[in-house]
């Protein structure tokens, strides 16, 4: 009774208990924190969005263009509608609204083809039936009566005299500033004058490098499950990068107004960008609002090759000068990247290529130009990387010759012309936080190197797996060279360009069972990167709760922007922190209203929540979150904004274009059989500056994926294309070879911290900048090995050997 007593005496409130139990709050940021969903991948519990079921589902199948370029004279779907099973069959003319294109940025891509097609795998119709084969069956019933076009392949038979137009009427924003209808966009980054620069130069070096198509190669395949609403809506339940981008773009077609199209992100299978565009989104929601059933695509692997864009192969020109002494002198450059049939994000990865052209490298003389082109080819967006992969591949290997031609290391080369905090960007623009590309240089050489080639040692006892091809037995080392190259990269992070790059994050605070509760609600795609598990270290560090709930992703929240750019942990992981300091706000104000008279504290004091409690920031405990909230709750959705971007001006690339920067450095340790010319990868060394490690154990992850990509596409990695027909010639992991767990070396991984003050944590986007300078370290090394110039990727045993 005393205690009550006690607690009334003390207005407003009641006293808070258990006061001497301090404690710090677990598994908060810089902690490796588990996945949530790790166990449940690795045992193959985990439901991905190709395992979604609906009692009374139907089944969609696309019917995809057999050829690259023609005129469709005619579609019949008679026979197909005919087949026993089937529900429905659509082409364009069924499309329920006049909005009948999409696109990221420049809606010039067709729900279904019409008039023509105009690459390899366009779709054309779409069936649902109750089986997917009956649905298989039946598209392929569907007679398409094509006339063969001319097809355009690159920049030669794109901006020719009387070339095809592969899109005749455009009226897009980018047309008034390209020199031909097949440029989607061109970029010049000028800035001094780089013909008087050179001048100055004592050696010159040029090259010109080719940059072959790289798929994603995400394995969980595309997939979704539309149900249709009794309102008239539909929901739509699928693997994606960016659901509010998808929203906007189902929407107008569908003819419903956004609130009837409600996303929900399913399971999703790793993305690297492909899941940016929209795949199978609208057809599985035209099928089911036709039919009235839930319809189900997934795509097979083939189909999948054609579902989705692919990185830009591209071909590049550059030209550095150097003075005797190593200071780099001037750059001119020129970058052709092949956007495909449509331009999904072609504009943007211009810009990312033009105005990342330099490297990471201090040269005030440059004149820089990048275009994309209109093609029959297939269609390339976003990848990992972004355009800053092809231009790193080039300037890297352009440093290793001019190092070479100066008798220099190539290394303290680098190091002699690293860019640091405060450097001016080519277009203009400071770099305004760390820059630490000669240290990681430095670190990375010093790195000790994997043993000597073990097999001249070992004799009987040799490991014959570890040589190149040594699983087939090919060699016992015979004709087996090492070698070890290096290189280092740069990348912007979040959306540039002036692009309004924000993300919304909804936490409610809560107790539930005598326990306080945050949760969580934010619309980010988690596709493998980890940040459910960052949102809840976040809510944990802000709002000292142990036990957190991450909601699935929806649209029933405002947009978290795209799971791509290595935004999110910046972008929506700011809005996490924003909101749940907003919260905590709010908290420490009940609490100052109900114990506020109990402590001074209350009103003098930095107040923290840590533990499960209010504490000082001196450590003080003042009262338990539990009876702080008591039965009151605290929910806000807010928006969150990072620091402004601006466009580059269309005639000299000068702005402020972009929010950050990262950079990571390696080096590759090969061993080539030359006489057969097969490599094997023996070490991939990284070092890289992250600004804070949120969670260590992801950061690592993140940095040995992204370097394996790179690797991928340095050694094997590339969709062909036929170049008389734009033909995909190997749509499937038996001819697009990926690499395995017995291609991937190890990845030695340092992680500097070097924090950006502007940033939430001072933390870095991570997950891209690895996959920039692993390819063409690894290049170098294999350069190193043979005395080979090798200038496309990826490197073929042809290449090494002359056959």
């Amino acid at each position: 009774m005393a205690e009550k007593e006690t607690r009334l005496a003390t207005a407003p409130g009641r006293t808070p208990t258990n006061l001497t139990q301090g404690g710090q709050t677990k598994a908060g940021i810089g902690e490796s924190t588990l996945r949530p969903d790790g166990t449940l991948k690795v045992t193959g519990e985990f439901a991905y969005s190709s395992d979604m079921w609906h009692e009374d589902m139907l089944w969609g199948y696309t019917l995809r263009s057999t050829t690259a370029h023609a005129e469709i004279r005619s579609i019949d779907t008679s026979e197909a509608l005919a087949t026993s099973g089937v529900y429905a069959v659509l082409t364009y003319d069924d499309l329920p609204t006049d909005v009948k294109n999409y696109g990221l940025e420049i809606q010039d891509t067709p729900v279904l083809a019409h008039g023509k097609v105009r690459h390899h795998g366009e779709p054309v119709a779409l069936v649902a039936a109750d089986h997917p084969e009956t649905a298989r069956r039946a598209a392929a019933k569907i007679k398409i009566d094509y006339a063969e076009l001319p097809v355009v392949t690159d920049e030669a038979s794109a901006t020719a005299e009387g070339a095809p137009l592969v899109h005749e009427h455009r009226t897009d924003h980018h047309i008034g500033h390209v020199p031909h209808p097949n440029i989607v966009h061109r970029q010049p980054i000028i800035r001094g004058n780089a013909d008087e620069a050179a001048k100055k130069a004592d050696v010159i070096v040029s090259g010109e490098y080719v940059f072959g198509m790289q798929d994603q190669a995400f394995l969980g395949p595309e997939s979704g499950l539309a149900v249709p609403g009794e309102d008239g809506g539909v929901d739509l339940y699928v693997a994606t990068q960016w659901l509010h981008s998808d929203l906007r773009q189902i929407a107008p077609v569908l003819g419903l107004p956004p609130e009837k199209v409600r996303m929900t992100l399913s399971g999703v299978g790793g993305a690297f960008g492909g899941r940016e565009d929209l795949s199978m989104q609208i057809h599985a929601c035209l099928l089911a609002l036709r039919t009235g059933k839930p319809v189900k695509i997934v795509y097979n692997r083939f189909e999948s090759f054609f579902g989705h864009v692919h990185r830009h192969p591209a071909k590049l020109w550059y030209e550095h000068g150097a003075t005797k002494d190593g200071k780099l002198t001037h750059l001119k450059c020129r970058i052709v990247l092949d956007g495909g049939a449509y331009a999904s994000a072609s504009p943007a990865v211009v810009g990312n290529a033009s105005s990342l052209a330099v490297g990471p490298y201090v040269v005030d003389d440059v004149d820089i130009e990048a275009i994309a082109l209109y093609s029959n080819n297939p269609p390339c967006g976003a990848m990992r990387g972004f355009g800053a992969v092809q231009a790193c591949f080039a300037y890297e290997a352009q440093m290793d010759k001019v190092a070479q031609k100066l008798g220099m290391d190539p290394v303290e080369f680098r190091q002699l012309n690293a860019m640091e905090q405060g450097t001016i960007m080519p277009t203009g623009q400071p770099v305004d936080s760390p820059a630490p590309v000669a240290e990681l240089l430095r670190r990375v050489k010093a790195m000790p190197l994997p043993p000597e080639q073990q097999w001249l040692t070992a004799g009987a006892g040799a490991d014959v797996r570890a040589l190149p091809g040594g699983l087939s037995n090919t060699t016992h080392g015979e004709d087996v060279v090492r070698g070890i190259g290096y290189a280092v990269g740069i990348k912007n992070v979040g959306f540039s360009e002036g692009f309004d790059d924000y993300s919304t994050a909804r936490v409610r605070m809560e107790v539930v069972g005598g326990v306080p509760v945050a949760t969580v609600h934010t619309a980010m795609a988690e596709v493998g990167q980890g940040g459910v598990t960052v949102h809840a270290q976040i809510a944990r560090t802000e709002l000292g709760v142990q036990q957190v709930t991450i909601q699935p992703a929806d649209t029933r929240v405002g947009s978290a922007g795209s799971t791509s750019a290595s935004r999110q942990t910046y972008v929506t992981g700011g809005a996490v922190k924003n909101t749940c300091e907003h919260v905590r706000e709010q908290v420490l104000d009940i609490g100052r209203r109900k114990f506020g008279t109990y402590h001074p504290a209350w009103a003098t004091a930095e107040l923290l929540l840590e533990g499960g409690k209010v504490v000082t920031d001196g450590g003080e405990v003042l009262a338990n979150l539990v009876d702080v909230l008591e039965d009151e709750a605290v929910d806000l959705e807010l928006e969150w904004r990072h620091r402004p971007t601006e466009p580059f001006d269309l005639h000299t690339g000068q702005g402020n274009g972009h929010v950050q920067y990262s950079f990571a450095a390696h080096r590759a340790v090969v061993e080539v059989d030359t006489g057969l010319g097969l490599v094997k990868v023996i070490e991939l060394a990284c070092a890289q500056d992250v600004g804070k490690a949120l969670n260590p154990l992801s950061v690592v992850g993140q940095i040995q994926g992204g370097t394996t990509q790179g690797l991928g596409v340095a050694v094997m990695e590339e969709i062909i294309v036929d170049p008389k027909t734009a033909k995909v010639r190997n749509p499937s992991f038996t001819d697009y070879l990926i690499p395995t767990i017995l291609d991937t070396p190890t990845i030695p991984v340092d992680v500097l911290e070097l924090a950006d003050e502007h940033a939430p944590y001072g933390l870095r986007g991570i997950g891209e900048a690895p996959t920039l300078s692993s390819t063409p370290a690894v290049l170098a090394a294999i350069r190193n090995a043979t005395g080979l110039e090798l200038n496309k990727t990826p490197v073929r045993p042809e290449h090494l050997t002359g056959t």
